[in-house]
């Protein structure tokens, strides 16, 4: 059986799981954990949010992960290690809360490792499980297993924020430490179950057939690939427009359309329900693989496409005031925030495998990489860089409506441009064969 046609649904739903148990250790981190920094401690909100940054900072190592991962020619391993990683960060983050209050010195010291070990279990543990999924799943079911995942990973979130703050009531700094770490354990053991025996102990093709290639080499060789470099590109334009908007939205909506806390946050909800909403759709259109819908490339711009218009009718909201569908507008833009996210999460997997490499190498792992850390750069700088634009755009225009409006538009901007890039995803440069034959029409 070929590695394109060895997972059928259950394998996937099996490789969802270590989404959902990587979401639940996650959310309990950057949410719980920021709020009791913040609330309970009464720590600067600078403290929690610079931590979040270092967590994505250090994910741009990804590209030597998968290289390694290369290397050992299995995926497994990664993700066990990344997962034990990130649940051992999940509960020494619960111990340095406690002690930073007390103790700043230590406990700001174990905040800091903890964080890196989380950004290191996410990134080494994440990549690997894309490009187990890349190499596993049929190119048709592409678009779906990436939903798939990406909705058990929500779902993490969904189930343990909650549970996680029914148990930490009353709150105490020993049970904050005994839910993280059962929490940690929990998802761990999960995640562990989940891969047991999914590869075989040796990748079949027995030996090497030659001496591994340095580190250095392989990533110029991958970034000299024409659509590896052009997809690294899209991957950062399109995560930060996706990413600019999550922490100026809810203010735009509070100021200009004098929305209560409970309003705005109801209107998250929609726009994340429009995330969830775009996904399926992708994922039932392309899960048959046939006609010209079945195509992710299309997806992925026409997803980048409505992105920018949705993000230009939210700006234009803001001048028209109260009258104006501002409900209507977040919910595509959510909508097709989900149709791009998923499209170019499956067309990530297609291009994975694609390129020469010397010796019959793989490169799987350092182009997921190199893919991976664009996207976590884009995460860590896209809600920094949208707030502050915002404050900067009301020195200069001294009103709100003009400076949201702005910051959106530009956002707008990097999914047209981001959409122009896509067009190209997957495409023979000339002169040459298509990439990959009847995977890549299915895929791209």
């Amino acid at each position: 059986m070929s590695p394109a046609a060895a997972f059928g649904w259950g394998t996937i739903l099996r490789l969802g799981l270590v989404q959902t148990a990587l979401g639940a250790i996650v959310v309990l981190i950057t949410s719980t954990l920021n709020r009791v920094m913040v609330v309970e401690l009464a720590l600067p909100a600078a403290l929690p949010g610079g931590l979040v940054a270092l967590h994505y900072a250090v994910q741009v190592l990804r590209p030597r992960w998968g290289y390694g991962s290369d290397l050992g020619r299995r995926r497994t391993p990664w993700i066990v290690g990344g997962m034990a990683l990130l649940a051992l960060g999940g509960v020494g983050a619960a111990l340095g809360t406690t002690l930073v209050a007390t103790h700043p010195v230590a406990g700001f010291a174990l905040l800091v490792l903890s964080f890196l070990a989380v950004g290191i279990g996410v990134g080494a543990a994440g990549t690997s499980l894309l490009v187990l999924l890349s190499t596993g799943v049929a190119p048709h079911r592409r678009g779906a297993a990436a939903t798939i995942v990406w909705i058990m990973m929500i779902a993490g979130f969904v189930v343990t924020a909650p549970t996680a703050g029914h148990l930490l009531d009353p709150f105490s700094e020993s049970r904050l430490v005994a839910v993280s770490g059962g929490v940690s354990l929990i998802a761990f053991l999960v995640a562990l179950a989940a891969v047991w025996g999914l590869e075989p102990p040796r990748p079949p093709g027995g030996a090497r057939p030659g001496p591994a290639r340095p580190f250095r080499l392989v990533l110029a060789e991958v970034w000299a690939e024409p659509q590896a470099r052009r997809f690294t590109v899209f991957v950062f334009l399109a995560m930060l427009a996706y990413s600019a908007q999550e922490l100026i939205l809810e203010p735009f909506a509070g100021l200009v359309f004098a929305l209560s806390p409970g309003a705005t946050t109801k209107l998250a909800g929609l726009q994340n329900g429009g995330v969830l909403a775009g996904m399926v759709v992708v994922a039932l259109v392309t899960a048959n693989g046939r006609g010209p819908l079945a195509s992710l490339r299309l997806w992925t711009v026409a997803g980048c496409l409505g992105s920018a218009g949705a993000l230009a009718a939210i700006a234009a909201c803001g001048f028209g005031g109260p009258g104006m569908p501002l409900r209507t507008c977040v919910a595509a833009l959510g909508l097709f925030n989900g149709i791009f996210a998923v499209a170019a999460i499956g067309s990530m997997m297609a291009l994975a495998g694609t390129g020469g490499a010397p010796g019959g190498e793989s490169r799987h792992g350092t182009r997921m990489g190199v893919w991976g850390a664009a996207q976590g750069l884009a995460f860590g700088l896209g809600g920094f860089l949208g707030a502050a634009g915002v404050d900067l755009a009301r020195l200069a225009f001294d009103t709100v409506v003009p400076a949201y409006a702005t910051v959106f538009v530009i956002e707008a901007v990097l999914f047209l441009a981001a959409a122009g890039l896509a067009l190209g995803i997957g495409r023979p440069e000339p002169g040459k064969r298509p990439l990959g034959g009847l995977a890549m029409r299915h895929a791209v």
